[in-house]
């Protein structure tokens, strides 16, 4: 390998879908930016090293000459919980083989476990590493694999894992990457890494492969790595990368609030102007077993996150015979319990009475909770039966019946990785259970999903900064920045890119369909006025006749999503 300072390197990411890291767009992955990191440290030149993503390069052919041209190529990317995807689409099989073909200089490929894409976390197109031509493949972290290569040449290459000390370095050098991402700078959330591995072995997760201690970076590393990128234009952040937040910066499962509390007002201090500020994994066995630590802890992620914010619980089966075969190591009752002390804790919305939530009523436009928990089931888990099905379905319907609020109820089906307990069966047992299973779903979510959903986002709720995406059947359809965001349709075909608020006029199972708020009832479509609950066609076409207004006409309900901007109209 040349002197690094004469290095031209080309970064490809082809993006990752982890169980504790995003990386579709709109979130960026730590891997990228670490990299590039990793290459300043070892001598490169920033503006020598060039960004982009896989769309990027479908959309602008120019782009390759990139990847031609570099003197080191590197690919990151893989699946090791594929899902569908609105923001972008994971590299093909055959796309990562492209890359290295093309490139004329060394290659060098890394990322998670696995490549591939499915349907509906259904299973993935499986490719070996060795089988796609790349000079080097780090098994190993790939940002260190990056440093090794640059720093001691060929000879240096190894599949060694990094440490802290190097991410707090890389973390912060390799931040400017961002603003080659397309999304940039609005529309774009960085996912963050708090810790590392797991003491937990459930059978089938392959974040104990990471480690059986976790490991924690310091609030003042975390928060170095929020200000550099916020230094580069982000303001939009998920703290995604652990297995579970509450044991954050302790023993690595009993709640430590103070460091969270460090963490969280450091990253306030640091981004004044604060966009985005979610989480995704936190373990409700620690919510049982140290319920005071724990609600200590919530409240301290609520009073510095931002609305809608989704702490997700890995339940994976209320069967108490599949808890046991798979060394779940929470029972439905302990769940049901963590997920109770989230709504007490954090169940309140902005602006709203917290003493009151989750119930509903006020007047003033509603927000989203600012913590809910979500739920993860998974099935193909050994000992999976009949009688799994039920169990979980009353489980949920027990949350429901309760008066509980969750954001998300994520089912999927078991994917078998080497190294864990899932490597030969989980497939099997999910192909017995397919009927079963598409059944059981689609249950789930007419009978539980639609319905709760209404009652976290009810009637009115005003869901801010909705940013869009595509049109289709006559909608536009977008999402808010944040963890699990859910998609939301509006009336007609609006400029897509814009930004706007929506007031939530009906439910879907998974989705929510809105109006622009506040809505201008002179010059609103037929199709916005039509929409608002109490409304309907024949009201619509009233006040389209009786136009303009100079104050909101008499219709019950209709203050909640509409003003009068403009008097005066055309003849």
């Amino acid at each position: 390998m040349q002197d690094p300072a004469t290095l031209s390197v080309t970064i490809v990411d082809g993006y990752v879908d982890e169980p504790a890291h995003f990386g579709v767009p709109p979130y960026i992955s730590t891997y990228p930016r670490y990299v590039a990191g990793a290459l300043v440290d070892a001598g490169v030149t920033k503006s020598a090293i060039t960004y982009h993503t896989i769309d990027a390069l479908r959309e602008e052919r120019d782009r390759w000459q990139d990847v031609t041209a570099a003197d080191l190529v590197i690919y990151v990317g893989g699946m090791t919980v594929p899902g569908k995807y609105v923001g972008g689409t994971p590299a093909e099989p055959d796309e990562v083989r492209r890359i290295a073909w093309t490139a004329e200089g060394t290659t060098l490929m890394g990322g998670p476990v696995r490549f591939g894409v499915g349907d509906e976390n259904e299973g993935a197109t499986e490719t070996e590493r060795d089988d796609l031509d790349y000079d080097f493949v780090a098994k190993g972290d790939v940002e260190a694999a990056a440093y090794d290569l640059v720093h001691g040449g060929m000879e240096g290459f190894g599949n060694r894992m990094r440490d802290n000390d190097e991410i707090t370095r890389w973390a912060q050098q390799g931040a400017f990457v961002v603003e080659q991402h397309p999304n940039h700078p609005e529309y774009l959330i960085a996912e963050m890494e708090t810790s590392r591995g797991c003491p937990y072995r459930c059978s089938f997760c392959t974040e104990p492969l990471y480690g059986a201690d976790p490991s924690f970076r310091r609030p003042d590393s975390v928060v170095g790595e929020v200000s550099a990128l916020a230094d580069h234009g982000l303001r939009h952040f998920r703290l995604g990368r652990q297995a579970d937040i509450l044991a954050y910066g302790g023993d690595g499962e009993a709640p430590n609030p103070e460091a969270l509390r460090e963490l969280y007002g450091g990253i306030r201090d640091a981004v004044p102007n604060l966009g985005t500020l979610h989480l995704d994994n936190m373990n409700p066995i620690t919510i049982v077993r140290w319920p005071e630590k724990s609600r200590e802890g919530i409240r301290i992620i609520a009073e510095h996150n931002t609305p809608g914010d989704t702490a997700a619980f890995g339940l994976e089966s209320a069967d108490p015979v599949v808890q046991d075969k798979n060394n779940l190591n929470v029972t439905a009752q302990e769940c049901f319990q963590a997920v109770k002390i989230v709504n007490e804790e954090a169940g309140w919305r902005p602006g709203g009475d917290k003493a009151s939530a989750p119930n509903f009523g006020s007047s003033a436009p509603s927000r989203l909770p600012k913590l809910l928990p979500g739920i993860n089931l998974l099935h193909g888990l050994q000992g999976e039966r009949k009688e799994t099905f039920k169990h979980n379905k009353e489980f949920l319907q027990r949350l429901y019946d309760e008066g509980l609020m969750v954001r998300r109820i994520n089912i999927r089906q078991v994917m078998s990785f080497e190294g864990t307990d899932m490597s030969d069966t989980g497939a099997e047992i999910a192909h017995d259970h397919k009927k079963l299973f598409k059944q059981y779903k689609q249950e789930v979510r007419e009978e539980i999903d639609n319905p709760m959903l209404q009652r976290v986002v009810p009637p009115g709720a005003v869901l801010k900064d909705v940013h869009l995406e595509y049109h289709q059947d006559g909608k536009t359809f977008g999402r808010q920045l944040g963890t699990y965001s859910l998609l939301v349709a509006v009336p007609g075909e609006r400029p897509l890119g814009n930004v706007i608020d929506v007031a939530i006029t009906d439910h879907g199972y998974r989705s929510v369909t809105g109006v622009p708020y506040p809505l201008d009832v002179n010059s609103a479509s037929m199709d916005e006025l039509t929409a608002i609950p109490g409304v309907g066609q024949s009201g619509a076409g009233d006040i389209v006749v009786d136009r303009p207004y100079e104050t909101i006409p008499d219709i019950e309900g209709l203050d909640r999503f509409a003003t009068v901007k403009q008097t005066g109209g055309a003849d």
